[in-house]
């Protein structure tokens, strides 16, 4: 089976591919993540995958090979929730999210013979979180390095009250979308 190149170092990321029965090598790649001055969300999220799969092709000593970008982003009023900088940062964006819906978007890039993304929205409703709630949430570990300071797998599960949308998506990889993608470009994990 054809394997291709995850450029990504997320842990769910890999478990999604494994799930679906895609084989990869990892190649985590580093670019500037900041928003362009007035840039959408589903355009950055866009963009960041894109250019994630770019940067690994570019890496990547085996040009033959689909790469798969993609990049997770909460959005609520608006504005990119990215992940916190430290516990205060933190605890600032669950008060944020705290009784009310927001949106989860997850590009997916593929570059292959030709160039294929798409992007996935989910809408995610949180409970009304206590200041003890936030403090217990902070001290799991989950929220540092998660899109949102939150991970729908793990512990936050126990605040979220409706999911609209794509589970995978909101965990990092929309699998449905992502498994479509990978058809096109000829790729069959099945």
């Amino acid at each position: 089976m054809q394997k291709i190149i995850l450029a990504s170092a997320s842990p769910r990321r890999a478990e999604l591919l494994n799930q679906i029965g895609v084989e990869f090598d990892a190649m985590p790649v580093d670019i500037d993540e900041a928003p362009l001055k007035g840039e959408r969300a589903y355009d950055y999220v866009q963009r960041l995958a894109l250019e994630k799969a770019q940067a690994a092709k570019h890496f990547s000593k085996q040009s033959d090979m689909l790469v798969l970008g993609s990049d997770t982003s909460v959005v609520i009023d608006g504005c990119i929730l990215g992940k916190p900088d430290d516990r205060d940062h933190a605890r600032e964006m669950l008060r944020e999210l705290s009784g009310r819906t927001h949106s989860v978007m997850t590009s997916v890039a593929i570059l292959g013979e030709q160039t294929l993304s798409i992007v996935s929205e989910s809408k995610v409703t949180f409970t009304i979180l206590s200041e003890s709630d936030i403090e217990w949430y902070w001290a799991t570990g989950e929220p540092k390095g998660k899109a949102g300071a939150y991970a729908i797998q793990g512990k936050a599960a126990v605040f979220i009250t409706r999911l609209e949308g794509s589970f995978s998506g909101v965990m990092g990889l929309p699998l449905y979308e992502t498994n479509q993608l990978l058809k096109q470009q000829g790729y069959l994990a099945q």
